[in-house]
């Protein structure tokens, strides 16, 4: 008789590899230091650790690739392209491979007179939308994104899957005040200040935050290398970046302290920059999902947000929100924050319980369970 070991490996043995491919392209290119290239290794790294423990994904293989072309349909179960380019071809045309597609966002698409793309940018967007609509499953980061999806490209709303991003671990609240003290001197920054993080696209809304920070005297603090950017062409998706970096010269002209571009700030300083922070702001009029905003929660920085899109879904009512069309709305939640250390202390305590909220682990568990759903679609 067959012992029940033998059995066991007997079974295993016939459990066939699921081989998944995964795009990783946005990590070898200039995503690669912006929110696509961030999620897209998360998510690897995630994904791995998750396949190496689960029971359940014990057959699972997954292999990164960077050329797609040479993915042939007997190679791989299935494909996932962790990101969707509404104006280049990234997309390849239908194969019999099942497809994973992550659409971040559609906010070049929903909002078309601030970015416009001329007859190419229509042209691609044609040819990108119609692959798109030939996917398997569609993955998004917030169910506000889902719906934007779904009213924008017609996509099944039944075949768009929800996956939320999470925070990387080196955020949180850090008490070392010798490294916290260094860091302030070595940035230049001042002892009380407001935190922005991001690009500088019109769907961010700086100018309003900066007005806002300006009347009120507070300084603000943006980081991202978009901001210091050089030799910035006069074009429609560049206004707003255009009219910041006016808005600096004008300060370093008056030798004021009250906005500080730091530009780039590398992935090992960044943490510090939220512990520092008074308040972390993110004045958007729309977003995919807010990554920073989960960053500061982690960070115990309090967080004024934007009612708008996405923000309240990521916040669920866990700091102080405001009409990102109203400068004097931002403005009186800022000064509550500014003014007020308890409400500062309430919000940071809310803010570190919701933040446990976002974990790397459930984003893989449940995009894994997603490539379950599909794999088993095509028995």
């Amino acid at each position: 008789m067959i012992g029940i070991k033998n059995k066991l490996k007997i079974k295993n043995l016939k459990l066939k590899i699921k081989r998944i491919a995964i795009d990783i392209s946005p990590t070898q290119d200039g995503n690669a230091v912006r929110g696509v290239g961030y999620y897209t290794s998360n998510l690897i790294s995630a994904l791995q650790t998750e396949i190496k423990s689960n029971p359940n994904y014990k057959n699972y293989q997954i292999d990164l690739i960077t050329n797609v072309n040479d993915l042939r349909s007997n190679t791989y179960d299935l494909i996932h392209y962790p990101y969707f380019d509404p104006f280049k071809l990234t997309l390849p045309k239908k194969t019999n491979i099942p497809t994973v597609v992550t659409v971040h966002d559609l906010i070049p698409r929903q909002f078309k007179s601030h970015f416009p793309v001329g007859i190419k940018g229509e042209i691609k967007w044609f040819i990108q939308k119609h692959r798109l609509l030939k996917v398997d499953k569609i993955l998004t980061v917030s169910h506000y994104s889902k719906n934007i999806i779904n009213q924008i490209t017609k996509y099944n709303l039944n075949n768009i899957f929800v996956t939320h991003l999470a925070a990387d671990p080196t955020f949180k609240v850090i008490s070392d005040s010798k490294k916290l003290t260094e860091i302030q001197k070595k940035y230049n920054l001042p002892k009380k200040f407001i935190l922005f993080v991001g690009d500088i696209n019109w769907n961010k809304n700086i100018p309003t935050l900066v007005k806002a920070c300006l009347k009120l005297k507070f300084p603000l603090v943006i980081v991202g290398s978009s901001a210091v950017k050089k030799d910035v062409p006069n074009h429609p998706w560049t206004q707003d970046l255009l009219w910041l970096q006016s808005k600096s010269r004008e300060a370093e002209i008056q030798r004021t302290r009250e906005l500080i571009l730091p530009g780039f700030v590398p992935d090992e300083d960044l943490p510090y920059f939220y512990n520092l922070a008074t308040i972390y702001c993110q004045p958007s009029f729309a977003e995919g999902f807010g990554l920073p905003l989960v960053q500061a929660m982690k960070s115990g920085c309090p967080v004024a947000y934007s009612q708008d899109s996405c923000l309240d879904e990521i916040m669920d009512s866990n700091g102080l929100k405001f009409n990102p069309h109203s400068q004097k709305d931002l403005e009186k939640s800022l000064v509550q924050f500014w003014n007020d250390n308890d409400l500062r202390q309430k919000y940071i305590k809310l803010g570190l319980i919701h933040a446990k909220n976002f974990d790397w682990k459930y984003t893989a568990i449940q995009t894994l369970a997603l490539y379950n759903l599909i794999l088993k679609d095509e028995k």
